[in-house]
């Protein structure tokens, strides 16, 4: 009998699954596909406060993000660091308008600010932009927020939850939550039980726990409705494309942002893993694909603004990789088609069937999040309740603490530089000792790695490694598709040196899935 069992292996439920482990409830968590293979690996890669809400009045949104932020910087250095950024300004109305918004935002920040927001001349602009649109610029606004690696972060908060006590499987589909009469009791003394598919070892699972937290993210209408089908939608999914382009087309570590483009959407070109990150739209969708494709006007929307921003044109030739993340917003009535005007706070629902749903929020504010979910649980009766963390921001597994290791772990790499052993933190020695260290694949990507993936990260497919795992899908999707064979030879050794049940490393439908990354 579990207390809790937290169906979703993205940033809310690793990050429920996490707290409530360390907090001493018995928890395991089941993820239907890969831990952050949704929405949670394919953000803008941004920790950041949100400055576009500032302009909606959302002061409480952004002064918790903000705290938060400060707090992800804290437990895992080596996969959250600081970023300046500069708004480069054409209009002499731009400097006092959009200054004077981001000094609120230095003051909301406090003690937990980054660096002083400050104006830079033109020459100031173009030599921290070197790349952006010199013709009637006039100066430019930089300011600070953070940057982060979503996929491995996610890797952390599970590796750090299972080090906590959790039990987390992927590929493991729940088909159906009921309650029922637990074992010897009462019919009134009730628990939820948990039908699951193992979908890569072909078994069953049952499981029966106290309470189940419904953390799917877009897909949350789905579960929630299988226990109460009258219940109305909670999410309105919307669409973010990104595109990567080489990081020649802006060479400095500061980031860009357009604080409105043609349409009024905000645009970012962030320098990340070597890559330059270009994004991102914001379209209504109504249909929940696992594998989103972009729209062709979402395509062309991004390489239109791009190029008006930066001295290059960008063009689809450019583009290394294009993704899709499905954002899950909290539904609201009146919000027509428009999702940029939804709420990117999170809501947390008690059904009468006991199952607690969590949807919408952001990767910034999962802490709080996870806190405010079981507080919800225990508030129900469906958790007994346990004292708060003593050290709520403990470091996750892998977290360079000061003064241990050798002084190069001890400084973390930046995250704009290409990926490397960094990634791993204090991990990297025990990386560096798996067989195949010598041989490089690509990307940065040893077999080495490969190995450690399987063995240690739950990697079970050749997308787990070159997805989320190793980024190279979304830097290089044609890098990507060259490696595949040769990482799929390994994923397969791996698992048959394990006698893992599953021994298809599913390398014709990566190959097809990195053909759909690039643009043709």
């Amino acid at each position: 009998m579990w207390d809790l069992l937290v169906v979703g292996g993205g940033a809310t439920g690793l990050g429920v699954a996490l707290e409530a482990a360390q907090r001493g409830w018995r928890v395991a968590l089941l993820e239907s596909h890969d831990f952050a293979g949704g929405t949670s690996s394919r953000s803008t890669k941004l920790l950041h406060g949100g400055v576009r809400y500032l302009a909606q009045g959302n002061l409480a949104l952004v002064r918790e993000a903000l705290a938060e932020r400060q707090a992800v910087l804290h437990i895992a250095p080596h996969l959250a660091q600081p970023l300046p950024f500069v708004m480069p300004c054409y209009r002499p109305w731009q400097a006092p308008f959009y200054g004077a918004g981001l000094k609120l935002y230095d003051w909301l920040a406090g003690s937990a600010g980054l660096g002083r927001t400050r104006w830079l001349g033109r020459e100031q602009a173009l030599a921290a932009l070197p790349g952006v649109q010199a013709q009637g610029l006039l100066g430019g606004i930089q300011y600070w927020d953070a940057q982060f690696e979503d996929a491995r972060l996610a890797l952390a908060l599970a590796r750090s939850a299972e080090a906590a006590g959790a039990v987390l499987l992927n590929y493991v589909e729940v088909q159906q939550v009921q309650r029922v009469a637990a074992a010897g009791a009462a019919q009134a003394n009730q628990v939820m039980q948990v039908q699951a598919l193992d979908r890569h070892g072909g078994g069953r699972l049952q499981l029966q726990a106290r309470c189940v937290v419904n953390a799917t993210g877009v897909w949350v209408d789905g579960l929630r409705q299988t226990l109460q089908p009258e219940a109305a939608p909670l999410v309105r999914p919307s669409q973010g494309v990104h595109l990567v382009v080489a990081r020649d087309f802006l060479p400095r570590q500061q980031a860009l942002l357009v604080p409105r483009t043609a349409d009024g959407r905000v645009l970012f070109a962030v320098p990340w893993l070597g890559a330059l990150v270009l994004g991102s739209t914001d379209t209504p969708r109504a249909d929940l694909p696992r594998e989103p494709e972009p729209f062709e006007a979402e395509i062309e929307f991004i390489l239109r603004e791009a190029s008006l921003a930066l001295a290059r044109p960008v063009r689809r030739t450019d583009v290394k990789s294009v993704w899709v993340g499905l954002r899950p917003l909290v539904a609201a009535a009146s919000a027509g088609a428009n999702t940029k005007t939804l709420s990117r706070e999170h809501r947390i629902v008690v059904d009468r069937s006991g199952l607690v749903t969590v949807t919408g929020g952001k990767w910034t504010t999962f802490r709080a999040m996870a806190s405010d979910v079981l507080a919800h649980c225990v508030e129900a009766g469906l958790l007994a309740p346990r004292p708060a963390l003593a050290n709520p921001t403990a470091p996750l597994c892998g977290a360079v603490v000061a003064g241990a290791g050798s002084a190069a772990t001890r400084v973390p790499q930046p995250l704009h530089q290409a990926p490397g052993l960094h990634l791993y933190g204090n991990h990297a020695a025990a990386v560096q000792a798996m067989p195949g260290a010598e041989r490089m694949l690509g990307l940065g990507l040893t077999e080495a790695m490969v190995r450690y993936a399987v063995r240690h990260e739950w990697a079970l497919t050749v997308e787990d490694v070159l997805a989320r795992r190793w980024r190279a899908l979304f830097l290089d999707a044609a890098a990507a598709e060259g490696m595949a064979a040769a990482v799929a030879q390994i994923v397969q050794d791996e698992l048959q040196r394990a006698a893992a049940p599953h021994t298809d490393p599913e390398l014709p439908a990566f190959v097809a899935l990195a053909q759909r990354y690039q643009l043709q």
